[in-house]
């Protein structure tokens, strides 16, 4: 199944993100089979709050497609999109966004909120959760285990 091949991938990076000491999330933008964007969570070390996986990967994408339109790319992230990523996943135009894990303290896409009920947004994304639901909040529940040890 494809969308398992992609939901690793984005593992993969979250993977990167906790050797690196970043909340341990990763994401893949996909067109047409063939990957754009591979990236994780990079906060700490971009000393950025906007440097989201979800962020980092629309403008790896955009800049390889040369457009901000990503009508029929795929999002693949290992964890519920944020309010300002869920904004910018719906601003791009992302035609599908496959979740691992839901985030209940922060998740936009109705863990916590679900900006997909607001009235007027002009795009909706079609939202799959669970694919590698287990492997992604185990990732989760370790980094930030291992966080309250030091």
């Amino acid at each position: 199944m494809m969308q398992e091949k992609y939901m690793e991938m984005a593992l993969e990076e979250a993977k990167k993100a906790y050797e690196e000491d970043e909340v341990p999330i990763g994401c893949i933008i996909v067109k047409d089979d063939a990957v754009l964007a591979m990236t994780h969570n990079r906060k700490v070390h971009d000393n950025l709050a906007t440097s989201h996986a979800e962020i980092l990967a629309i403008k790896q994408a955009s800049d390889k497609l040369g457009t901000w339109h990503l009508d029929d790319c795929d999002m693949y992230v290992s964890l519920e999109p944020c309010i300002m990523c869920a904004g910018a996943i719906v601003n791009a135009r992302i035609k599908n966004v496959y979740i691992a894990a839901d985030e209940p303290k922060g998740g936009a896409f109705g863990s916590s909120i679900d900006v997909l009920t607001a009235k007027n947004i002009n795009h909706r994304p079609n939202i799959f959760k669970g694919i590698k639901k287990e492997e992604s909040a185990k990732l989760l529940q370790d980094f930030f285990k291992a966080k309250r040890l030091k």
